[in-house]
């Protein structure tokens, strides 16, 4: 039987971690989303001090990225340039914002980070974050 590589709550927790630290490190607050290849949620934190729309917006990030294969800010570009509006991907999770970001394994895409609650560029820099310690735990293995 054929099987794909998931990515486990542990791999989920790890990821969130990591971010987590740097985000205290730097006394900053924000929420950190990690889903599944269909987008669904895996591991979730919210730092003390977030501010509450965040909470969703860093798991629509993530769902975002794990089911367009791509950055959330760079479908967010793409809808914009395209003149497709972000309401036709048909599930209103779908979000424009940058902080979203794919997990490859061999290629394919088995989930997804996502950040909200500090600056745009500060939220990718975070998710992207997430995607090195996931590379750094698969490539272990």
């Amino acid at each position: 039987m054929y099987q794909t590589y998931q990515i486990s709550h542990h791999e989920a927790l790890q990821i969130v971690a990591a971010i987590q630290a740097e985000l205290e490190r730097t006394n900053r607050a924000a929420a950190i989303a990690v889903a599944d290849a269909h987008g669904e949620l895996i591991a979730f934190l919210r730092l003390d001090g977030c501010k509450l729309p965040s909470l969703t917006i860093a798991i629509n990030k993530a769902f975002t990225a794990a089911r367009e294969g791509k950055e959330s800010k760079e479908v967010g570009q793409s809808s914009r340039e395209q003149g497709f509006p972000m309401t036709n991907f048909g599930d209103l999770r779908y979000t424009a914002w940058g902080g979203g970001v794919p997990l490859t394994y061999q290629g394919k895409v088995i989930g997804a980070v996502g950040v909200s609650g500090v600056p745009e560029a500060e939220d990718m820099a975070l998710a992207k974050l997430g995607v090195e310690v996931f590379e750094r735990i698969v490539g272990k293995q």
